[in-house]
């Protein structure tokens, strides 16, 4: 690596952090605050079956598509940011995303449209998990290829923090709007957080344009070795490391969205206990998660990224049934406490992510493989994991045990995956 790039790695690396940060915030808003309506809104809006099971089975199928299409998403668009450049992407991901958001808080209900209102919310919701699919990977390498060496992970964590943070957004925008309408809440209420997106888009695209391209990128573009076709060349030469980089990102999305879409449902819909009550827990939760990211990047850079996550893995694996045991009691506070200290120790697997998944491709494949074997492990994980707990919740008679169970499969997934790349994704102290 040449002197002038370092150079400007070191000037620029927290303004790229800032912005990738910003950007993954408000996707994530996006993407979240859908997760959240999905539990208290859309089943009663746009999927009147006169069952409320077979109601919230279809707005969290809807959910879950979003997810499908994630890593056709990160393949298209990771191909064209190998080929054209990390930054063009990365406007136009933000942009399409928060567009999209826009429009489903101006959609008809079923009462007044019929059956076209759910059709065009699974459109939108489409094209949302597409342009998404291409997002945090990519805000990603740009922060990960601007850094130093010896502080990729920590910087890299910066936009990883916009999970957390796009997580707290929502959660008070849905709390101030049901706050603010009141008993009007289904009528207007809940499409405030959807149109507030364009805000919070604008300010994030502001951000991002002023930003230099990816360093690495420049390199390989000057030098003339752009891939072709680079998904191919990934697949055909590290198609072990796209699986097992699957592996490790579905234990932890299935254990995060069970968090942020099923937990909402359980407590309202099982226990008939106020959904504030929830909405304030993961208020706490995501502040939380934002202080064991920083603490865990920081630590990665020092002692190695594998054994961080390694700990944040064990984490769900030994949580994943004192977490229902804490929600079963009924009590606000032991709620507040298991969500906080669910988010934090999910954090731990999940904030040295960005660097991670970076270092297993070479830079001229590296959007493609990055984001497709990120995306794969989020569709397989987070994508049906609220549609798979509200399925395992009638398993015994509302019991969640099956579900834990589940999270405690995932994790496992996560562990096992990590010790088998341990070669293939050293930290900076391996480097």
């Amino acid at each position: 690596m040449t002197r002038s790039i370092e150079q400007v790695r070191s000037s620029s690396v927290r303004k790229v952090a800032l912005a990738s940060a910003a950007g993954t915030t408000i996707e994530l808003y996006d993407f979240l605050i859908y997760g959240t309506a999905s539990a208290v809104v859309l089943p009663k809006l746009f999927f009147p079956a006169g069952n409320q099971t077979v109601s919230t089975l279809l707005a969290f199928a809807t959910f879950g598509v979003g997810f499908l299409v994630r890593p056709l998403g990160a393949a298209v668009i990771g191909h064209f940011g190998d080929r054209v450049g990390r930054r063009p992407m990365l406007v136009l991901t933000l942009t399409m995303t928060g567009l999209c958001t826009a429009l489903i808080g101006v959609l008809p209900s079923y009462a007044s449209a019929g059956l076209i209102a759910p059709v065009l919310l699974l459109i939108l919701r489409l094209l949302q998990g597409f342009f998404l699919g291409g997002e945090q990977s990519g805000a990603a390498l740009m922060v990960v290829e601007h850094s130093p060496e010896r502080h990729r992970t920590w910087y890299g964590g910066w936009t990883f923090l916009g999970s957390p943070l796009g997580l707290f957004l929502g959660t008070a925008m849905f709390s101030l709007s049901t706050a603010a309408s009141g008993g009007a809440f289904l009528d207007w209420g809940w499409r405030i957080p959807f149109l507030a997106s364009l805000v919070l888009v604008a300010v994030g695209i502001y951000m991002r344009v002023g930003i230099e391209e990816s360093p690495e990128f420049k390199e390989l573009r000057n030098a003339h070795q752009v891939t072709k076709v680079p998904l191919v060349e990934v697949l055909r030469t590290s198609w072990s490391k796209v699986l097992l980089g699957v592996g490790v990102n579905l234990g932890f999305n299935a254990f995060i969205f069970v968090l942020v879409a099923f937990v909402l449902n359980y407590w309202t819909a099982v226990h008939h206990l106020p959904q504030q009550q929830v909405l304030t827990a993961s208020l706490v939760g995501g502040a939380a998660q934002v202080v064991s990211i920083l603490i865990a990047c920081r630590i990665a850079d020092r002692v190695g990224r594998t054994p961080v996550m390694l700990f944040g893995a064990a984490f769900i694996i030994v949580f994943a049934f004192p977490l229902f045991w804490l929600i079963d009691t009924g009590s606000a506070g032991l709620l507040i406490l298991a969500l906080a200290l669910a988010y934090a120790g999910s954090g731990v697997l999940f904030g040295p992510m960005a660097a991670y998944y970076a270092v297993l491709f070479e830079p001229r494949l590296r959007y493609s493989g990055a984001a497709f074997s990120y995306q794969l492990g989020a569709t397989l994980g987070g994508g049906l994991s609220p549609l798979i707990a509200v399925a395992l919740l009638g398993v015994d008679h509302a019991k969640p045990w099956p579900i834990s169970l589940y999270l405690v499969l995932g994790g496992v997934i996560s562990a096992l995956c990590l010790l088998g790349l341990r070669r293939s994704a050293p930290g900076p102290v391996a480097e």
